[in-house]
């Protein structure tokens, strides 16, 4: 199994939010400082600052280093100019990790002449290291390479690994941008609080710190969410009566259907260019 101590060199592509989140975690997880490489065009404060802080490589552009590891943290929409500066960074031990929503296995290996290629959809809680990955090999893509990538997704949280490349556009309409749907819960719960007569800076409180205290409950209890929900559900009391509407046949199932149905098709819009 590969650790971060030993992948070798990587170079990071984008060096946004996304991208600065997973090189903390491969810094804070072993990788070494003289390791890492960050290529950015328009470089934040903050990857300055990391950089600094480390005293890493920060690049306008790529150059000069063929890495082991190549992770491209780039917005979909700019992958094609992206991937012909790329040209001459993809060496023969180059393995190529991306993380963007959208851009096939077949288009980043045409684009980059390489098949060792490993697409994954990482969520924004991979920030905080709380994330969860979804993840498929390309074909070409060895068991080391394939170690190699989790060792790199591993650090911003659990990694969940598919055989089927068309799964990711699940992933990414479920966890991908699953975290929008909690905060629009939040949102929702305490504008309804509001309307209860509740003051709203009180009730915007409330709200995240419920659903703050419900996702780390589920952190440290592995019971299924169906039984968590029963464990606070009193027969006949307020919580029934609530997810009475919830759980209704236009409820809230339904609702995250439908809403999972239409982020799903704008990732294969998204592949499709």
């Amino acid at each position: 199994m590969n650790s971060l101590r030993n992948i070798g060199p990587v170079m990071l592509i984008g060096a946004g939010k996304m991208g600065l989140a997973l090189a903390q975690g491969w810094l804070d997880g072993g990788l070494p400082a003289s390791n890492l490489v960050l290529v950015d065009p328009s470089p934040s404060d903050a990857a300055k600052d990391l950089a600094e802080d480390y005293g890493l490589v920060l690049y306008s552009e790529a150059a000069g280093l063929q890495p082991n590891a190549l992770v491209l943290a780039v917005k979909p929409q700019v992958i094609g100019p992206v991937m012909e500066s790329l040209i001459g960074v993809v060496g023969p031990q180059t393995m190529v990790l991306s993380i963007m929503a959208g851009i096939s296995i077949d288009r980043l290996a045409d684009g980059l002449r390489t098949g060792r290629v490993v697409r994954s959809m990482p969520n924004t809680p991979s920030q905080i290291g709380k994330g969860v990955s979804g993840a498929v090999a390309g074909a070409a893509v060895s068991a080391n390479e394939r170690d190699a990538a989790e060792a790199l997704l591993a650090a911003a949280g659990r990694v969940v690994w598919f055989e089927a490349e068309s799964d990711l556009d699940s992933v990414t309409a479920v966890s991908g941008s699953g975290p929008a749907y909690v905060f629009n819960l939040v949102e929702a719960l305490a504008a309804a609080a509001v309307e209860q007569g509740l003051e709203p800076g009180v009730a915007m409180i409330l709200a995240r710190q419920t659903v703050i205290g419900a996702a780390a409950l589920m952190e440290v209890d592995q019971a299924p969410a169906s039984t968590l929900r029963q464990n606070v559900t009193s027969p006949n009391g307020t919580t029934a009566a609530a997810l009475q509407v919830l759980m209704a046949e236009d409820g809230l199932t339904p609702l995250i259907g439908r809403a999972v149905d239409a982020a799903r098709k704008r990732s294969e819009e998204l592949g499709r260019g």
